[in-house]
């Protein structure tokens, strides 16, 4: 391995593990306070809307053909509306969000399980039928269980994101650092 490259390897793998290491620390904090991350994904996902919105009313105009302009505005002024709605009413939010969640996890397992029908003579195959149930379940729980699931539901998923992304990024850290030494 050339000395550049080698260097380079050396910097970017120690800043991906500190990043995988953050990750991990903050993602344990959002299991810890479900509901504060809860609240904070929607804020995070409202100001996301309320920009989109902006970006999308302005494509509209570079558009050709007033169907596709108005489209590309209604769409636009629908996410200026629910990225308003959910910063000012965050605890709706999350419970709006939650209820998309769990609509998002019963279409997913649905989909996940017939999959796994289709395709179920390929090798490991199973795996897809264990994902489409387990993400089926948690559908069915957020559902059965909404509005109360809106406590913890989005900050504990999104704290398990965060932890799962941040190992896998502390384990590829060290796999390159073992390369590269």
């Amino acid at each position: 391995m050339s000395t550049a490259v080698a260097a380079v390897t050396s910097r970017t793998h120690g800043w991906s593990a500190v990043w995988g290491v953050l990750l991990i620390l903050f993602g344990l904090l959002a299991v810890a306070l479900p509901l504060a991350s809860s609240f904070g994904v929607v804020l995070v996902v409202g100001w996301m809307l309320v920009f989109s919105s902006a970006a999308q009313i302005l494509h509209a105009f570079q558009s050709k053909g007033v169907g596709h302009i108005a489209w590309k505005v209604l769409v636009g002024v629908l996410y200026l509306g629910v990225g308003i709605y959910f910063l000012n009413n965050p605890m709706l939010g999350v419970a709006a969000l939650t209820l998309a969640v769990g609509f998002f996890f019963l279409t997913e397992g649905v989909m996940d399980i017939a999959a796994y029908f289709k395709e179920r003579k390929v090798s490991g195959s199973g795996w897809i039928l264990l994902d489409g149930m387990v993400t089926l379940i948690l559908g069915l729980m957020l559902w059965q269980h909404w509005p109360a699931s809106s406590i913890w539901a989005i900050g504990t998923l999104v704290g398990i994101s965060m932890v799962m992304t941040g190992v896998t990024r502390l384990m590829i850290s060290v796999a390159v650092r073992r390369l590269a030494g």
